[in-house]
């Protein structure tokens, strides 16, 4: 999954949990005012709405997971496979982040 992928599906989610959350309220205040039947109607809605969403959020998490699994693994095989660029590539972020911080 790529990062504008990601950050598609996690605007996605937010808005479909701002969506989920405002119906639920919407549905809670009518089964406030009903009694009986129609208020547990109600209240199996909000139920069912929010373990949708509590779905939607697992597999979000899944695909995040998954996508962070992927990225070790190819930094993995590439340290692996070029040990003195890996290397290099460290000693230079290293100094960069000490210049950084040297001059605060």
């Amino acid at each position: 999954m790529t990062a504008a992928k990601f950050e598609r599906s996690r605007e996605a989610l937010v808005k479909d949990f701002t969506d989920v959350l405002a119906e639920a309220e919407s549905l809670l205040k009518q089964a406030a005012k009903e009694s009986g039947e129609k208020a547990n109607d109600l209240r199996s809605q909000v139920e069912a709405k929010l373990r949708s969403a509590k779905i939607r959020l697992h597999d979000l998490h899944e695909d995040a997971a998954e996508s962070a699994r992927a990225a070790a693994r190819v930094t993995d095989d590439y340290v692996r496979d070029n040990p003195w660029q890996a290397i290099g590539i460290a000693g230079a972020v290293g100094f960069l982040v000490g210049l950084a911080l040297s001059r605060r």
